[in-house]
């Protein structure tokens, strides 16, 4: 599994970046969110990564963030979407605003997204909308997280929930006080900082 790259960003368009990584020029596909977040070219980048195996190809899809990319591999496990269907549907909306109208059962709201018709609408509230209420996200901060950071907010989230807490108070309340050197704290210490938060 290709977790993340890093290297320089030599070319981009809306919907796919060139990055050149250790003598290695990869294309790697994106969506409109991530394409936004790009720097100039030239500039060092790193993307999260999602690698597409299938018999004739190999594809790489790369995201900004971790929220992206958890909802794209959530998305392609819904029967009859792909990764450039997931691609193109993420590149019409926000991870928040997706998975809220995921639970939600929104039907209007995720018809209005391009490549999803009312069919495909249902279908992903179905097998979504479980998931999402039960958790397993980790929490969109707007920076990119390494393995132990997610651990960490994985944590956190998993203890406010078993006492009782609501998933989306507690996404605001991390939110509010995690950056990179509060998640360097002890565990005790940051679960205290987000209680004050609920």
């Amino acid at each position: 599994m290709i977790e993340s790259i890093k290297g320089i960003l030599n070319k981009k368009d809306p919907t796919l970046a060139i990055i050149d990584v250790g003598g290695i020029r990869l294309g790697v596909n994106i969506t409109l969110s991530t394409y936004e977040k790009l720097g100039d070219i030239d500039a060092s980048i790193e993307l999260l990564t999602y690698l597409n195996v299938r018999e004739d190809i190999m594809e790489l899809y790369g995201f900004f963030d971790s929220s992206e990319r958890y909802l794209f591999k959530q998305l392609t496990s819904v029967n009859g979407i792909g990764p450039k269907s997931a691609l193109n549907i993420l590149s019409g909306t926000s991870p928040n605003s997706f998975k809220k109208n995921i639970i939600n059962g929104d039907i209007g709201s995720l018809t209005s997204i391009p490549g999803i018709g009312t069919k495909t609408a249902k279908r992903i509230i179905i097998e979504l909308k479980d998931k999402f209420i039960d958790g397993g996200e980790t929490v969109d901060l707007g920076f990119q997280l390494d393995s132990n950071e997610k651990d960490t907010i994985d944590d956190v989230v998993k203890v406010l929930l078993s006492l009782g807490y609501n998933r989306n108070l507690i996404d605001k309340a991390v939110s509010k006080i995690a950056t990179k050197e509060v998640l360097k704290d002890d565990l005790e210490n940051i679960i205290k900082m987000t209680l004050k938060k609920l």
